[in-house]
């Protein structure tokens, strides 16, 4: 039984963990991009604004970031849990 508790406990971190992931990169890909767009008109990023530079690279870029996070962050979550691979 303790094992269950285990898994059900690996399992809510790792939900916690790519949900968090995900409303991150929706904020960056969607809101930033498009929703807070005129709001980041008026700051300057290579030559455009902020809203353009994270419609066309930073989305990308926050997303790449974002999976090497993950994995840091499972490869943690699987040694705290004994799950990692050896």
């Amino acid at each position: 039984m303790a094992e269950k508790a285990n898994n059900s406990e690996y399992w809510a971190a790792n939900i916690r963990l790519v949900t968090l992931c995900l409303v991150i990169w929706a904020l960056c890909s969607y809101g930033f991009a498009i929703l807070f767009r005129p709001m980041l008109s008026g700051i300057a990023v290579g030559g455009t604004d902020l809203g353009f530079w994270f419609a066309q690279q930073g989305s990308i870029l926050v997303f790449l970031v974002l999976i090497f996070f993950y994995a840091s962050r499972m490869n943690k979550l699987d040694k705290e849990y004994g799950v990692d691979e050896e």
